[in-house]
């Protein structure tokens, strides 16, 4: 009688702890922000949405990728339990006494090789293309600070164009009360984002004058790190025009979450507007 008495006080207080656990998520849900168009979404699990197409090959590279080792991994598994099942000392069988088979270390080293190959070619072709920043219609330099972004636009219509991007102070404020509003936009909001015309070759060129950076656009499928003294490069075509986000991805300070990156791009004429 005690045991189920126990039992029965255990149940309830499980019960109740499940209660307010629920309370407390459908609280969060109720608050929780929307998706940011060109940023992060909630709970997001997968990639940003490709922008370009760049991000759109990383992102089936990453698919076959994973099927593959997933294909791999089942069928390594299969075979294994299958082996360890059918096989067991319980139903008599007995453990073989051969030393070697030329056989299966042909197979165990040509099966590999290919698989090897399979997943390099494709790599091999994105990582080549990420890295060809030839003909670019417009060249930007990128130099990180502790903890804000300045650009410089080197060549291309824009050329001589120079400013510092910030965090929008009303956001640093928020982060400063410790009591965020449920913004979509939080700590990714800049006095001055990087303006740049769709369907056009932009070449970005990082450096640092402080510490490591690290200038990042998921949508774009760009990162590349800004390092002081050195000069490092990277490209991007945007195929749509919008608003796309981005934040500093090498631990660089106290306020490394305070330098975000903010891409607007614009129609070609809408672009010329800017510059003039």
């Amino acid at each position: 009688m005690k045991t189920m008495k126990s039992i029965s006080k255990a149940l309830s207080s499980l019960l109740s702890k499940a209660g307010i656990w629920a309370g407390a998520w459908a609280a969060t849900a109720a608050y929780a922000v929307n998706d940011l168009p060109g940023g992060p979404a909630v709970n997001q699990l997968d990639f940003h949405p490709a922008a370009s197409k760049i991000a759109e090959e990383q992102h089936s590279l990453h698919v076959f990728m994973m099927v593959l080792c997933t294909v791999i991994f089942v069928a390594v598994f299969a075979v294994m339990f299958y082996s360890i099942w059918k096989h067991r000392k319980s139903v008599g069988h007995k453990p073989a006494t051969f030393h070697e088979s030329m056989t299966v270390e042909v197979i165990w080293t040509i099966v590999p090789f290919i698989i090897v190959i399979l997943m390099a070619l494709p790599a091999t072709k994105v990582l080549v293309a990420q890295k060809d920043t030839t003909n670019a219609d417009l060249t930007i330099k990128a130099t990180g600070y502790q903890w804000k972004w300045g650009y410089d636009y080197l060549k291309g219509e824009g050329e001589g164009i120079a400013f510092l991007s910030t965090l929008d102070p009303a956001q640093r404020a928020m982060s400063d009360s410790g009591k965020p509003e449920p913004v979509d936009n939080y700590l990714l909001k800049v006095d001055e984002p990087l303006v740049v015309p769709v369907n056009k070759k932009v070449r970005i060129i990082t450096t640092a004058n402080d510490v490591i950076h690290a200038w990042m656009v998921p949508a774009f499928g760009v990162k590349q790190d800004a390092i002081p003294g050195f000069v490092r490069d990277t490209w991007f075509r945007a195929d749509k025009t919008g608003d796309f986000y981005g934040q500093c991805a090498e631990l660089c300070g106290k306020e490394h979450a305070y330098m975000p990156i903010h891409v607007k791009v614009l129609s070609q004429a809408d672009y010329s507007a800017w510059v003039a």
